[in-house]
């Protein structure tokens, strides 16, 4: 179960009076999520190759000189006639592949601890989109489980803003079931702190038509560390029930073994799977985690054990 500080005599409670704030103005707050996401979608598409190649499709992707031995028909006259050179008319290469992204918009995203500026929801849904943006440039197809269909619209980033903003429904922290084909791949962005049954449920379920996925936890550094001291009183934020500690302090190192405890179930299952599982913490960079999914995405099955951490976590009881 997922606790939140409610009361610290330090400073951990104007951190959830921000993060409530967060949670309710996030329409307010997409003008510069999407900038951000823009932003950081920018630094690691810089650099990185891309992923189109020709191929059998509709859609023109280049020209390049025509090789001896090729069929004439391969010609296109009209752009050879501009140069003393034949040229082939390259069409892009379409692969029926969809990425489907799911980012967490339950309760529990909305905390961040006084040493963090973002919350996870707002880091979760900047990843989603700048990851979006990427994909959809290399050629690949984005969608939301059940809230957007997949679509390579170059404007995507606005499409998925929209479909979040005007999503009025209940905000579960693990996706809806749905099949996604075979060629497909499925990227959970989540704290991750629901049941471990209900975690290894939607992840066997998913991989079961051979979706190949990635898995990512999403924490706050603070509920890794627990740096909590004093008599606090701590409110599971999805309506579970609260707790008071009267000296967190002698909480740590039983808190901690069980966050170990879960994520280590948690890899268990995706490595059982052959998918991938990362954690990100809050107080690193974006791009850190997007470099990584970037490379683990349309990898080879044969690396589809590879593991990757970049830390973050919540806090359990």
């Amino acid at each position: 179960m997922a606790l939140e500080p409610r009361r610290n005599t330090y400073q951990d409670g104007p951190a959830v009076g921000r993060a409530v704030g967060e949670g309710r103005t996030l329409a307010a707050a997409m003008p510069r999520l999407i900038l951000e996401a823009r932003h950081v979608a920018a630094t690691v598409i810089h650099g990185l190759h891309g992923r189109r190649r020709a191929g059998p499709g509709e859609n023109f992707w280049q020209y390049r000189r025509f090789v001896s031995g090729e069929p004439a028909s391969k010609v296109d006259w009209r752009r050879s006639a501009r140069d003393d050179h034949l040229y082939v008319r390259e069409q892009e290469w379409e692969a029926a592949h969809t990425v489907w992204i799911w980012p967490d918009r339950s309760p529990s995203m909305a905390f961040a601890s006084a040493r963090v500026r973002d919350t996870k929801l707002y880091r979760t849904l900047v990843i989603a989109l700048a990851l979006a943006e990427i994909l959809v440039q290399g050629g690949e197809r984005v969608g939301i489980p059940g809230l957007m269909r997949p679509t390579g619209s170059r404007n995507v980033i606005d499409r998925m803003a929209q479909s979040i903003v005007h999503d009025r429904d209940e905000r579960p922290s693990l996706p809806p079931t749905f099949a996604p084909s075979p060629l497909a791949e499925v990227v959970l962005l989540s704290d991750l702190w629901s049941e471990i049954g209900d975690v290894r449920r939607t992840i066997t379920q998913l991989s079961g038509s051979g979706a190949r996925g990635h898995v990512v936890q999403i924490v706050d550094p603070a509920e890794e560390t627990f740096p909590y001291w004093g008599r606090i009183e701590f409110v599971e934020p999805e309506g579970a029930g609260r707790i008071t500690a009267g000296r967190a302090e002698t909480w740590r190192i039983d808190y901690t073994a069980r966050v170990a405890r879960h994520r280590a179930e948690i890899r268990s299952e995706t490595d059982r799977l052959g998918w991938s599982f990362t954690i990100h913490r809050t107080d690193r960079p974006a791009s850190e985690l997007l470099l990584a999914l970037h490379a683990q995405i349309g990898a080879s099955t044969s690396t589809s054990g590879t593991r990757s951490t970049v830390t973050q976590s919540r806090t359990l009881a």
